[in-house]
């Protein structure tokens, strides 16, 4: 799962506008839908708004703008609250608001997963304030569920604007919107009546968003059930015995040369983060913070590690050069997936490849420090078990924030110290003539840090190796250990 690309078409509109009964229909396993909802007594309304709630029921035959049920997902069993959009546009009163809640405890209480699907205008205007306030009830429930560990996905459907999005459209594990959605807190139609100008172009628009780290990705609604599959393959399904062969834990060869070792670190053909998730399964990128903020060096997944479901929080190497080094954005990415693992307890596997954190005036602004010492507060908070990879280049605070994992492997070649070892040659000698001789002198190798306790396991590695067999090894030496600590 991704986000568009950068440029896509931002005014396009979705394909197609899902009915309620569609999209049931499309995600859930033929004849498994079961419905939750009990007739709706309306009590005393005001005769022009008993009218538009008849007219919406002859138009978009549906009782109300939410459907609620349970039904199955290949095969998972899965609690829905799906909008229908042509009922009033899919506003929410309070006898909707009920519904909601209703559904959420009942999901919550029989333990089942919860997808929530929105195409809403927000509160119904009709019944004002009452209407509004419900908002909060809706929530209330959905974090109570969250808080029993359930997961809970969303997606936002073309459109989903005002109090829906700025409550439960914005609570997900993972949120996910239909290509060209229109997706917003004000509508823009209202904006413009209100100040007289038109909202600017682009921004409300699904692929926007999910640049600027707001939702996770942009899925067109015909892949939403392969989506849940991928997700709920994770979150719910139980680990299976590990299958892949490990290596010896702990170098089967004299170690190479400590400069050497952050030489081959920084040249081409290491393994990264991208190549053991490629050797995984299941596998659901998350994107952003989604609090508006996105940084490509530091990404989250859900995935199965040899058999093991987890969360992966990894320092992409790659996308990390000196025009964009890891900031205080990445270090939040990163909270951002250690707060999963331990909410969904799932374990966490972080990995660490890093030639530091960002250092300029900007970062100084935006709490660097501050960043690096809260994903290490989190980390060594953690209730769930973890494991850390050492998988290249361990540079700095930005490699010590996803280091205090309950056990720490190592490929043979990488290493970790407080700098460069330019910038420790600059501080003890004033310049990096002395860098090779820091290096040297500073116990950074994996088989050092082995001895000293630091690491727990070292994965040998082979003259010549193919990063695809290195990862391998590393994915395989991570899910014995999470098997190990699953007891």
């Amino acid at each position: 799962m991704s986000a568009a690309p950068a440029g896509a078409d931002a005014a396009a509109t979705p394909r197609r506008r899902w009915t309620a009964k569609d999209l049931l229909d499309l995600v859930l396993d033929p004849g498994t839908f079961l419905s939750w909802d009990e007739p709706i007594e309306r009590g005393d309304l005001e005769p022009a708004y008993l009218r538009a709630l008849e007219e919406a029921i002859a138009k978009a035959g549906t009782d109300e703008s939410v459907l609620t049920g349970r039904g199955l997902v290949r095969g998972r069993p899965v609690a829905v609250i799906v909008n229908e959009f042509r009922f009033l546009a899919g506003s929410i009163g309070r006898d909707a608001a009920a519904r909601i809640v209703a559904a959420v405890r009942r999901a919550t209480a029989e333990g089942l997963p919860l997808l929530a699907s929105t195409s809403s205008g927000g509160t119904r205007m009709q019944e004002g304030t009452p209407a509004f306030v419900q908002m909060a009830e809706i929530s209330r429930a959905i974090m109570a569920h969250r808080a029993a560990g359930l997961p809970y996905l969303v997606q936002l459907r073309h459109p989903t604007t005002g109090g829906v999005f700025a409550s439960w459209g914005s609570l997900g594990h993972v949120t996910v919107a239909e290509p060209g959605a229109l997706v917003g807190f004000l509508g823009p139609k209202v904006y413009e009546g209100l100040y007289g100008t038109p909202f600017p172009p682009g921004v409300q628009v699904a692929e926007h968003l999910a640049e600027c780290g707001v939702i996770d990705a942009v899925v067109a609604t015909e892949d939403l059930p392969d989506l849940v599959d991928r997700s709920l393959a994770v979150l719910l399904d139980p680990p299976t015995p590990p299958r892949l062969p490990r290596r010896p834990a702990r170098p089967a060869s004299t170690p190479a040369d400590a400069w050497a070792t952050v030489a081959l670190t920084r040249g081409p053909g290491r393994p990264g983060v991208r190549d053991l998730l490629r050797r995984c399964e299941s596998t659901v990128r998350l994107n952003g913070t989604d609090q508006g903020e996105r940084d490509a060096t530091v990404l989250v997944a859900l995935t199965r590690i040899d058999g093991q479901p987890c969360v992966v929080v990894g320092q992409d190497r790659d996308r990390q050069t000196p025009q964009t080094p890891m900031g205080p954005a990445g270090l939040r990415v990163a909270q951002r997936g250690i707060a999963l693992a331990e909410e969904l307890r799932l374990p966490l596997v972080t990995v660490i490849d890093t030639p530091g954190a960002e250092l300029s005036a900007r970062a100084e602004e935006r709490a660097i420090a501050g960043e690096i010492a809260r994903c290490i507060a989190a980390m060594t908070s953690l209730s769930v078990p973890s494991v850390a990879v050492l998988l290249g280049q361990g540079c700095g605070g930005g490699a010590l924030a996803l280091l205090p994992a309950r056990e720490v492997v190592a490929t043979e070649r990488s290493w970790l110290t407080p700098l460069p070892p330019e910038g420790a040659s600059i501080i003890v000698h004033g310049d990096t003539a002395h860098a090779a001789e820091l290096a040297r002198s500073q116990h950074i190798t994996a088989p050092e840090l082995f001895d000293l306790g630091i690491v727990h396991g070292v994965v040998p590695e082979q003259p010549d190796e193919a990063a695809r067999d290195l990862a391998e090894a590393v994915v395989a030496e991570v899910g014995a250990r999470i098997a190990a600590q699953r007891g």
